[in-house]
C-alpha cells in the first residue's frame, strides 16, 4: 500500500484512501509483457492543500496551489524496479492516468485535482506588466513572463527538472491578490495581469535574497564560482545595500562525494536542484536532504561516494559555489579563459562542449547545448578527463636505433625514413589501421596515399560483419532512429549493450522517455543497472533466435509496437558470430516493421557504436577489422591512433615497419618503429561523424604540444616525400575531397537519413553463420569500467582516482581538505 504524509512541502493529509487499479501496473516478479494480475495503488484523493500537476514535454512540472489534492509533486512518487529485484518504479504518465480517472469519477467538489493536466483546445490570455501574451492553457507564470522576454530570477527553478518552488526568489505580484506568488510552480488564469517590477515585487525579492544571503559565507574572493555565481548576479540585481543580520552564521560539515565535486556545503541554499537531477536525470539516489528548518542538509546521509557517470553536470545546475570541480579548482577565473566550442570524440555520441583554455592550456570542458545530441549534459568522463590531454604526449618525431631504442630525430629525417619504406615495397605490401579517434580528414589523407601506393589495405580497429549487406548498406551501421527520437519512440529492445557506460547520454534519452513517456525497454544481454527497469529476456544468444522467429513471447510485443526500436550494441557484432548476430536483430527488426504497421519514415533497426572514428571510416570505404592484415601480413603498417591492441608483434612478419602517428604513447607506440606525434581533438579543426551519422567538427583550441602537427598535415607531407603528392595543401581543399568521396561528411550538423532496410535484411538472409552459445557481456558493466577506455581517459590523472574511488570508496582518495 502506497501513503502520502504531510511534511509541509504542500503533501496531502491522508484522511480517505480510494482503490485505483493501474491499468499500466507491473505484477512483481514477472516479466512487463507477460503481466497477469495488476498492481494496486492505494492513495488519499482529499488530501489539504495538495497540488494539481502538469507534465509536458520538455520535463517542466506545474504545482498549482488548490485544495484538491492528491500530490504536491508528482516526480517525488516513484517505486523502483530494477533487475532481479521485486520493486517497482511508477512512472508519470501512468499515475497522471490513474489518479485522473480517479478524480474524475469521483463525485466530489474538489474534483480539480488534475485539471491541468488536460489540455485545453484554446489559448489562454494574460497579461506581462500590461502586455498582452496567448499561452498554453497549464504554462506557468515564469513561462508566460520569459515568452514576453522578461527575465524572472530564480535559484531552484531549472527547465530540465522537476519543480520544487522553495527559493521563492522568484515571487511575482498578480495584481489584485492578496500576496505574491512564486512564477515558477503557478498556472496562468485567464486575464491575469502580472506585475514583474512593482513595488511589492521588488521588496518580496529583496527579502528573499535578504533571507538567502543571512546565512551565506563571504567565500566570494576565493569561491571557484566567482563571476559565474547566480546569488552574486541576483544579489547586485534585486538584492539590499546592507544587511540586518547581526547574529552568528550557520555552518554546515563539507561533505566527500568522491574525487571529482568539491563540496563547501556552508554554501548551499537548499535549492535541491543536485537531488533532483540526481534521481530524475542521473537516475541514482544518492543525494537527498536530512533536517528541516535551519537544519536542512544536503547529502549521502551515510558517507559515500556519488556514485553516476553523469554526476559532474551538478556542477553547472548549482547556483552557487556549493558544487564546484576539484579538477578545476583555484585553477582560473571564467574571464581569463578563451572558451571555444566543439564536440567530444571519448565516445560515438559527439556531444556538444566547450573548451575554455589558458596560455595554450586546456583548463575545462563544460557542456554545450545541443537538443538533438547531448541536451546540456555531458558525462563525466568528457568533463573531467581533459587533463589526459598534457600526460603521456608524444612531442616530436621518434626512430629505433639499431639497439631498439626510440629516440628523438627532426620531422624531415623522420618523413624520410617513412617515405623511403614505403618507396621500398609493393603496393600490396602496405597497410593503416585507424584507431577510434581518428578524424575524417586525416582517414581520408589515408586512405587516398594507400590508393596512389596501390594498396586497399585500409582497416578500423573496431570489427563490423561484411557478410550480407554488411557496411555497403549505411542504414546497416548507423543509429537510424537518431539520438533524440527514443523521445518518440514507444518500445526499445536493447541487444548485447550498456549505454549507461558506452554511450551515456543515450543512456539519459532512455531514461527520459521511459519517466515521461512511457517507454518499455527490454534487454537482450548481461543484466546490467541502467538507471530504469527493464524486461530482462535472457542473456543468451538463443533469445535472439526465437525473437527472430517469432516464437519468443516478447514477439508479440514487438508486434503491437507503434514506434519500436530495436538496438544492436557494436561490441556484440564484434563477436565471432556476429554477422549471425546482425542478421537476426535485421530480422527482428523488419518482422517488428511489417507486423506492427510501422508508419513509412520510421526507422527501427540501430547500431549504437562506441568509438568517435567508426562512421567516418566506413562512410569512407576502410574495412572493419584487422582480419585482413592477418590474411595478408603487410611490410609496411601504417598506424593512425590505433590504440586498442588489435594488432601485436606476433601478427606482423618479423621485417615490418610500424609506423605510429597519434598524440599519445598508449598502446601502439611502444610497438612502433617510428612514431609521428599528432594532434589531439582540442587541438585541431577537425571532422567526426556520430553514431547517428551527424557530420561535426572540432575546433582548435589550443596549439599542439612540441613538434605534434596535425594528422594530414604529417600524411600530405609523406605523400610528397614518397613521390605520390596529394592533390590538397588546405584544410577546405581537403574537406573538397571529403565531399567527393562521401557528400555527408561535410553537410555539418545534419543528419542524412539511410534507407534500403528491406534489402539489408535480404541480404543478411544469405549469411549462413550460426549463432554460438556465449552470452552477450559489454564490455563496459560496472562504472569502474567506464573511465578509461581511450588513450586521452587512460593517461587521465583524474580518471584513475575515480576508478579507485569506485572501487574502494571516496575515501581511499586521501587529498587534503581546502576551503
Amino acid at each position: 500500500m502506497f501513503t502520502t504524509a504531510s511534511t509541509g512541502h504542500g503533501f496531502g493529509i491522508l484522511k480517505q484512501q480510494h482503490h485505483l487499479q493501474l491499468s499500466d501496473s507491473i505484477t512483481a516478479g514477472e516479466p512487463h509483457y507477460a503481466r497477469k494480475s495488476p498492481l494496486v495503488l492505494d492513495i488519499d484523493l482529499y488530501g489539504t492543500k495538495a497540488s494539481s500537476v502538469r507534465t509536458t514535454s520538455d520535463q517542466r512540472f506545474t504545482r498549482t496551489e488548490s485544495v484538491c489534492g492528491v500530490f504536491g509533486y508528482l516526480p517525488q512518487l516513484f517505486w523502483s524496479r530494477r533487475p532481479n529485484s521485486t520493486s517497482v518504479m511508477l512512472r508519470l504518465p501512468t499515475v497522471g492516468r490513474a489518479l485522473s480517472g480517479a478524480v474524475k469519477n469521483r463525485h466530489s467538489p474538489n474534483s480539480c485535482a488534475l485539471s491541468s493536466v488536460r489540455a485545453a483546445s484554446s489559448l489562454v490570455e494574460v497579461f506581462v506588466d500590461g502586455k498582452p501574451v496567448e499561452v498554453e492553457p497549464g504554462t506557468t507564470v515564469l513561462q508566460a513572463c520569459e515568452k514576453m522576454g522578461v527575465q524572472i530570477p530564480r535559484f531552484c527553478y531549472h527547465e530540465r527538472l522537476s519543480v520544487a518552488g522553495n527559493c521563492r526568489m522568484c515571487l511575482v505580484e498578480i495584481e489584485k491578490a492578496p500576496k505574491p506568488v512564486a512564477a515558477c510552480a503557478m498556472p496562468v488564469m485567464k486575464g491575469w495581469n502580472i506585475l514583474t517590477n512593482s513595488e511589492k515585487t521588488r521588496k518580496a525579492r529583496e527579502g528573499v535574497m535578504e533571507f538567502l544571503l543571512a546565512n551565506h559565507p563571504l567565500d566570494c574572493p576565493i569561491c571557484d564560482q566567482g563571476g559565474e555565481c547566480d546569488l552574486q548576479d541576483q544579489s547586485m540585481q534585486f538584492g539590499s545595500d546592507r544587511s540586518r543580520f547581526t547574529e552568528s552564521k550557520r555552518a554546515v560539515e563539507d561533505k566527500n562525494i568522491g574525487p571529482l565535486i568539491k563540496t563547501i556545503m556552508t554554501r548551499c541554499i537548499q535549492c535541491t536542484r543536485c537531488v533532483r537531477f540526481a534521481s530524475e536525470i542521473a537516475g541514482v539516489e544518492d543525494l537527498g536532504t536530512t533536517g528541516r528548518g535551519n537544519n536542512l542538509q544536503i547529502g549521502t546521509y551515510v558517507e559515500k561516494m556519488f556514485l553516476s557517470e553523469l554526476s559532474g553536470n551538478v556542477i553547472d545546475v548549482c547556483p552557487v559555489g556549493a558544487l564546484t570541480s576539484k579538477p578545476y579548482a583555484f585553477t582560473a577565473r571564467p574571464w581569463e579563459t578563451r572558451k571555444t566550442e566543439s564536440i567530444d570524440v571519448l565516445d560515438a555520441l559527439g556531444s556538444n562542449i566547450i573548451v575554455s583554455t589558458r596560455g595554450g592550456e586546456v583548463m575545462r570542458v563544460m557542456p554545450r547545448l545541443n537538443e538533438d545530441i547531448n541536451e546540456e549534459w555531458i558525462s563525466d568522463k568528457t568533463r573531467f578527463a581533459y587533463d589526459g590531454l598534457k600526460r603521456q604526449r608524444l612531442t616530436q618525431p621518434l626512430v629505433k636505433d639499431q639497439s631498439g631504442q626510440l629516440t628523438p630525430t627532426s620531422w624531415e629525417d623522420a618523413l624520410t625514413q617513412v617515405a623511403g619504406a614505403l618507396q621500398g615495397v609493393q603496393g600490396g605490401q602496405v597497410a593503416a589501421i585507424a584507431g577510434g579517434m581518428a578524424d575524417a580528414e586525416a582517414l581520408v589523407s589515408l586512405k587516398d596515399l594507400l590508393n596512389r601506393l596501390d594498396s586497399e589495405s585500409l582497416c578500423t580497429e573496431e570489427v563490423f560483419p561484411t557478410a550480407g549487406a554488411g557496411t555497403d548498406l549505411r542504414s546497416n551501421y548507423l543509429l537510424n532512429s537518431t539520438i533524440a527520437g527514443i523521445e518518440e519512440s514507444d518500445l526499445l529492445l536493447l541487444i548485447g549493450t550498456n549505454p549507461r557506460y558506452e554511450a551515456p547520454l543515450f543512456n539519459a534519452r532512455i531514461r527520459k522517455s521511459w519517466l515521461h513517456n512511457e517507454l518499455q525497454v527490454a534487454l537482450v544481454g548481461h543484466a546490467v543497472d541502467l538507471s530504469f527497469s527493464y524486461d530482462h529476456l535472457g542473456e543468451e544468444s538463443s533469445v535472439l533466435k526465437q525473437l527472430a522467429e517469432g516464437t519468443h513471447p516478447f514477439s508479440q510485443v514487438l508486434n503491437a509496437a507503434k514506434r519500436p526500436m530495436v538496438v544492436v550494441g557494436s561490441s556484440a557484432l564484434q563477436r565471432e558470430d556476429g554477422a549471425a548476430i546482425l542478421k537476426a536483430v535485421s530480422t527482428i527488426a523488419q518482422n517488428a516493421r511489417v507486423s506492427s504497421g510501422v508508419e513509412e519514415g520510421w526507422k527501427v533497426l540501430n547500431v549504437l557504436h562506441r568509438v568517435a572514428s567508426q562512421v567516418a571510416a566506413l562512410d569512407l570505404g576502410y574495412k572493419p577489422g584487422v582480419d585482413l592484415i592477418r590474411q595478408n601480413p603487410p611490410q609496411v603498417l601504417f598506424l593512425l591512433g590505433a590504440d586498442a591492441g588489435c594488432v601485436s608483434r606476433a601478427d606482423l612478419p618479423k621485417g615490418c615497419l610500424v609506423v605510429y602517428q597519434g598524440h599519445h604513447g598508449d598502446v601502439g607506440a611502444p610497438m612502433a618503429d617510428i612514431i609521428l606525434p599528432g594532434a589531439a581533438y582540442t587541438e585541431k579543426n577537425a571532422t567526426y561523424v556520430n553514431t547517428e551519422g551527424r557530420s561535426q567538427h572540432t575546433k582548435m583550441a589550443v596549439t599542439p604540444p612540441g613538434m605534434a602537427r596535425e594528422d594530414w598535415r604529417i600524411i600530405r607531407a609523406v605523400s610528397e616525400l614518397a613521390g605520390v603528392p596529394l592533390p590538397y595543401d588546405t584544410l577546405e581543399e581537403v574537406r573538397g575531397r571529403l565531399a567527393e568521396v562521401s557528400p555527408n561528411l561535410v553537410r555539418y550538423d545534419d543528419v542524412e537519413e539511410a534507407n534500403y532496410f528491406k534489402q539489408a535484411n535480404e541480404l543478411s538472409q544469405s549469411v549462413n553463420q550460426e549463432l554460438i552459445s556465449a552470452p552477450l557481456v559489454p564490455p563496459q558493466v560496472s562504472v569502474k569500467d567506464f573511465y578509461m577506455t581511450d588513450s586521452i581517459s587512460r593517461a587521465s590523472q583524474t580518471m584513475a582516482k575515480c576508478v579507485k574511488a569506485a572501487t574502494e570508496g571516496a575515501a581511499a582518495i586521501d587529498e587534503p581538505s581546502v576551503c
